[in-house]
């Protein structure tokens, strides 16, 4: 199926794309993605009027999408992307009834969460500091996302008062400002506890930002200089695949889990508001299940 061209141009799209646009404030790629999406489908229609379409001739044109060999995760983004279309023309008043109402979502394949390995952590946690305040930071940060499994806005949230070191653990604020209580082991405390002292050092009794991890300016550390500070620390390593917070989480959670730790205790350090999400990390690796296949199997 060819996609459609500026000759396909409807004054329903262009009418659908300047409300995701200026009323909802989406992305020129997010509204480009859209446009793109939902002409096609005026193109598979042809002289047919789309607000005329009912739920069973966008389930033909769904169908022979498949047929064509397209992907259940694009076929997914196609169909949202009518969803939005069709929602829009019955806020209009345009249709009496909106025909991807019933619509379900095609099941796509669960995507196995990436992770480090043991060796690929040891590596992480090697890398000397030298008494630098912006690698100690991060050194600090990747101590705390793998001893706690946290999310990154969880993580740069994170104040002096949240914290108790004596007993290790770290408040945290969740989605929907959910407050729970996570722990760290031995060496995080130390880590967190080295790095506090630094940070007293460095900024003494200048006006800071409240927030444990701090920039130069002591203002509180923003998503994208985290994320280069994991990267730096990650080139200092040696390690071959960019850092990233949310491969800690992942990390932490699978060596848990591959560790023995029972998956309810994991969900709640998770802050995962069901079982079904914290259990993808369930999985193991190959060497691990050809090891665990050699060492049990009754005939070996």
């Amino acid at each position: 199926m060819r996609e459609a061209g500026p000759e396909d141009s409807h004054p329903l799209l262009e009418e659908f794309v300047r409300h995701m646009a200026l009323e909802r404030g989406l992305s020129p790629n997010t509204c480009s993605a859209y446009a793109s999406d939902v002409g096609e489908f005026l193109h598979w229609l042809g002289a047919k009027d789309p607000l005329k379409a009912d739920s069973r001739l966008l389930s033909d044109y769904l169908w022979r999408l498949k047929e064509n060999g397209l992907e259940a995760a694009s076929i997914f983004r196609k169909m949202e992307s009518l969803k939005a279309f069709y929602r829009f023309q019955a806020v209009e008043e345009r249709l009496e009834d909106d025909p991807t109402r019933k619509f379900r979502a095609p099941k796509l394949p669960r995507k196995l969460p990436d992770f480090l390995t043991q060796a690929e952590m040891e590596a992480l946690l090697s890398v000397s500091d030298g008494g630098a305040y912006a690698l100690a930071r991060a050194k600090t940060m990747l101590e705390l996302l793998y001893a706690t499994g946290v999310r990154a806005s969880e993580l740069l949230a994170i104040k002096p008062e949240y914290v108790n070191l004596s007993d290790g653990w770290i408040r945290v604020f969740g989605k929907g400002s959910k407050e729970r209580m996570v722990p760290m082991h031995e060496r995080a405390q130390k880590a967190l506890e080295r790095f506090l002292r630094l940070r007293a050092a460095v900024f003494g009794s200048k006006a800071t930002d409240p927030e444990v991890f701090l920039g130069r300016d002591g203002r509180a550390l923003s998503r994208v200089q985290l994320w280069r500070d994991l990267k730096a620390l990650g080139r200092k390593a040696g390690l071959l695949r960019e850092l990233h917070p949310h491969l800690l989480r992942h990390t932490f959670a699978t060596h848990l889990l591959q560790g023995g730790a029972d998956p309810r205790a994991v969900q709640e350090m998770l802050g995962h508001a069901s079982l079904t999400t914290t259990q993808i990390y369930t999985h193991l690796d190959a060497s691990g299940l050809k090891r665990a296949h050699e060492r049990y199997h009754p005939r070996p």
